[in-house]
């Protein structure tokens, strides 16, 4: 193999690893709870991560929101 096409194979395994890793950010969670007409809004904070994991963190929110009273509370990123 000669040393261009070495250099091509590992500009595009580079460019490929690099593509598919996710960078952290932060987030806010916004959570919307209604009962009875009444609505309440909370925002989680969610430091370094990824859009996968903030997004996991956040439906566990409305989860955690929605035991008492199962559909009053919603959350998005």
């Amino acid at each position: 193999m000669t040393m261009k096409k070495t250099l091509i194979i590992a500009a595009i395994a580079f460019t490929g690893a690099t593509m598919f890793t996710s960078c952290k950010k932060d987030y806010t969670c916004t959570c919307t709870t209604v009962v009875g007409g009444a609505s309440a809004t909370e925002k989680h904070d969610i430091s370094n991560a990824t859009y996968v994991d903030a997004k996991r963190t956040c439906n566990n929110y409305e989860d955690q929101g929605n035991q008492n009273l199962p559909g009053g509370t919603t959350c998005h990123l």
